[in-house]
């Protein structure tokens, strides 16, 4: 090993010591607690496993042959009858056909394919297909282990005050439901719901999230980010050079890189999909010259696609400001690692503090690198669903109803605080589409962009504004004149606003209008009480 080489790896054990005595908050825990029932869900092979179960278990079985009805095929065919809820300790199987529910500890589903089909199964539902084979014997020892009380952490925390799924009745944001692999998020009124006993902490969630209302909590990014920064600190101080981050699944450290390349620095997660874009910039803002994210084992479906579309909008974003979009990419545990190809040039380190907020975090990181890139754009266009954006509205067809800024999670749109105004604030835009979805005159549309100018990001600017229109009587303003002339016409048909006296009245602020109705002996009798 070279001088540079042992340099780097000094500095590298002195970076890890010092990263490990950065605390970390604690999370909440959720328990499980299993007793010895396990239920065997299979075919005619289904008694004869259900038999090798050893003591302390106490196996029953159900078999999909007599679960099959006269107008159904058997229930592994994929039409089954049969449900299944619940998680360990806690299972409840419905076996159709009218049979009473089944309140079981454990099951062992031996049907091809499984009867549920998230790709993470929940603790204590061992999927197991055949009879005999070595893995029927592994997954009744699997079951043996399962018997009594377990905890394990609560990986997230949700404020539903920040989520866009959806806001008066109408949907619009599903990041998280169609990214979770284990099928625990779901729909509930304006939020989501989260099962805690179903997730099994894989992070995608709080990746995707545009908003931050899913925020991983084992560890919290800002503790993450603040142990982040203090290693790279410590390797510089150190005299290592060029730090190339890691991020691998605890327990499984990339021993064999870590010897072929001594500027490696190992990061610990619980699950690597749990590491967001925001934490990829900070970590480049940092002093990090590359970022990999090491894929340990085959993933499900949705993390693969979830985390590939947040890889590609932060290439997308570094290639607009003349970086290497091969900054933060994805490594097989299999394959081999070249830190030099597509790595940052070298930087001042940026030295702000870490937050808890995921676009503050990816704001900071974002402007640091945006300020020392050479040849960068001024903006780039994002793919469709990207987390950043703006919104364009029509001004012949708004009018200014502000529907749109009642559901705004973000408060990226703004009335005008009284006066016929919509402003807007492309920092807080998380394209979302809760407003194109509301507004009832469909004048609203957005558009997935990333604007690398701070101040221009962060000042609002208008959308649209009218001249207000004033109250004929007292001269209040009230409402804007295409209002107006759009009740006008709408009612100028109505038998109850035929006469001149109470057209004038669709023209009065709502404190002289009940004034005038009151006055007014005729539309008294007619009933015309003012909206």
């Amino acid at each position: 090993m070279n001088a540079g080489a042992q340099n780097n790896a000094t500095a590298r054990t002195q970076a890890l010591a010092v990263m490990k005595e950065i605390p970390v908050g604690v999370t909440g825990v959720v328990e499980f607690r299993a007793g010895v029932n396990v239920l065997v869900i299979g075919g005619a092979e289904a008694p004869a496993v259900a038999a090798t179960l050893p003591p302390p278990l106490v196996p029953s079985v159900l078999s999909l042959e007599v679960c099959k009805t006269a107008d159904k095929p058997p229930a592994s065919t994929g039409e089954q009858a049969i449900s299944i809820s619940g998680y360990l300790g806690r299972f409840l199987v419905d076996p159709g056909n009218g049979n009473r529910l089944l309140e079981i500890d454990m099951v062992l589903d031996l049907s091809s394919p499984p009867l549920l089909s998230a790709a993470l199964k929940p603790p204590g539902y061992v999927s197991s297909p055949g009879a005999g084979s070595r893995d029927s014997r592994a997954a009744v020892e699997q079951l043996s282990a399962l018997v009594g009380t377990f905890d394990k952490p609560q990986f997230f925390d949700y404020d539903p005050d920040r989520c866009a799924h959806g806001r008066n009745g109408v949907t619009a944001c599903t990041r998280c439901i169609d990214a979770c692999p284990a099928q625990a998020i779901r729909g509930h009124g304006e939020g989501v719901e989260i099962d805690p006993y179903l997730c099994q902490g894989g992070g995608v969630c709080a990746s995707v999230c545009p908003s931050g209302a899913i925020r991983y909590a084992y560890p919290r990014p800002g503790d993450l980010g603040k142990r982040i920064r203090a290693m790279l600190k410590s390797y510089r101080e150190a005299g290592g050079r060029d730090p190339v981050l890691v991020f691998h699944a605890e327990g499984h450290p990339p021993d064999e890189w870590l010897e072929s390349c001594s500027n490696l620095l190992p990061v610990a997660v619980e699950e690597v999909a749990s590491v967001g874009p925001e934490i990829w910039l900070l970590s480049l803002a940092f002093g990090a010259r590359r970022v990999f994210l090491m894929d340990e084992q085959s993933e499900p479906e949705q993390v693969r696609v979830g985390l590939g579309g947040q890889l590609e909008m932060i290439g997308e974003i570094l290639a607009a400001m003349g970086y290497p979009a091969a900054a933060v990419s994805r490594v097989s545990a299999g394959g081999s690692v070249e830190p030099e190809e597509g790595a940052m040039p070298s930087m001042v380190p940026a030295v702000h503090a870490v937050m808890e907020d995921k676009r503050g975090n990816f704001y900071l990181a974002l402007d640091h690198l945006h300020a020392r890139a050479v040849k960068s754009k001024t903006m780039v266009n994002l793919s469709a669903g990207d987390a950043f954006g703006a919104v364009f509205v029509e001004p012949k067809a708004c009018t200014l109803c502000m529907a749109c800024v009642s559901v705004c999670p973000g408060n990226a749109l703004q009335g005008g605080g009284g006066e016929p105004r919509l402003g807007f604030l492309e920092a807080n835009c998380i394209q979302c589409g809760l407003c194109t979805r509301t507004c009832p005159e469909d004048a609203i549309w957005i558009t997935p962009r990333l604007l690398f100018d701070r101040e221009y990001r962060n000042t609002p600017r208008v959308l649209h504004q009218e001249e207000p229109f004033c109250c004929v009587t007292c001269g209040k303003p009230f409402a804007t004149r295409s209002v107006i002339d759009h009740v006008m016409s709408k009612l100028s048909g109505h038998s109850m606003y035929r006469d001149d006296r109470a057209r004038q009245r669709l023209m009065m602020c709502e404190d002289c209008r009940v004034v005038d109705v009151v006055q007014d002996q005729e539309a008294m009798r007619k009933g015309q009480i003012p909206p």
